[in-house]
């Protein structure tokens, strides 16, 4: 198909409501898409263990998948157990970013994820936020592991006194975003979903001009602009102004299955 499309979708707030539904309008478009040959695929902030179960719940089996905020991107394939194996890894070194996290966030709690989406952790986290590969370690043992993505989440700050903390901790040679309330992932410097996304598209051979990107969150903000440069840069109804600004071009909220009506028009 010369004329296809890249689709990318993020998962939380865009083809998943919070209450963790897929709505059947958002699932029969993504198939009807699909089935017209366009490349639609996940770009998430989620591991690697937490994304597969939602390709299987979409029907998907795209070539390329990109976890961890773009730490983690996977190729399709048929000797892997799950269908897919790790095509690219970027990792760094933790301790410094966790040592300068902490002394503005004491209180906090923290994780950190590896290349094979183990994550170790301290503190408390959501249920099932991290997924069954987990494990409690002390706040040395997190220093010690080359990471993918630290996780911080701070329930006691408020989203602006948060943004704020982050922001004077000057976190200069990592990448960060914010993501719900007092949820921050850090990944290696320079690496998001719009720097995983161009490497897919490349493999793919697909135009920029036939790009789409589709996300609610400030993780979201880098995949929207690369998208918006020659492509299609789609901000979900409910986003925040930030990320709105990053797109150009928006859709219904994630409740009023935005991902849905935007393919409804392909």
């Amino acid at each position: 198909m010369t004329d296809r499309l890249l689709i990318a979708l993020d998962i939380d707030g865009t083809v998943l409501t919070e209450d963790d539904v897929i709505s059947d309008a958002v699932h029969s478009e993504v198939r009807r898409v699909r089935d017209l040959g366009h490349e639609v695929m996940l770009a998430t902030g989620r591991s690697v263990s937490m994304t597969l179960p939602v390709l299987d719940r979409l029907a998907l089996t795209p070539e390329f998948v990109v976890c961890s905020n773009g730490a983690i991107t996977l190729r399709r394939d048929a000797e892997a157990a799950t269908g897919y194996s790790r095509h690219f890894i970027e990792t760094f070194n933790p301790s410094q970013v966790l040592t300068t996290i902490r002394g503005s966030l004491e209180k906090a709690s923290y994780a950190v994820e590896n290349e094979e989406g183990f994550y170790r952790y301290t503190g408390t986290f959501p249920d099932t936020s991290l997924g069954a590969m987990s494990e409690r370690v002390s706040f040395e043992e997190l220093q010690r592991h080359e990471a993918t993505r630290v996780v911080v989440i701070s329930p006691e700050h408020d989203m602006e006194e948060f943004l704020s903390i982050v922001e004077a901790m000057g976190l200069h040679k990592v990448s960060y975003n914010v993501g719900w309330t007092a949820w921050l992932d850090i990944a290696p410097d320079g690496v998001n979903k719009a720097t995983a996304l161009e490497r897919v598209r490349e493999s793919l051979g697909v135009p920029k001009s036939r790009v789409i990107a589709v996300g609610d969150g400030r993780n979201d903000i880098d995949m929207l602009e690369w998208a918006s440069v020659e492509g299609r840069g789609v901000a979900m109804g409910q986003a925040p102004e930030i990320v709105v600004a990053a797109s150009n071009e928006s859709t219904l909220s994630d409740l009023d299955d935005g991902v849905a009506a935007l393919l409804r028009m392909i």
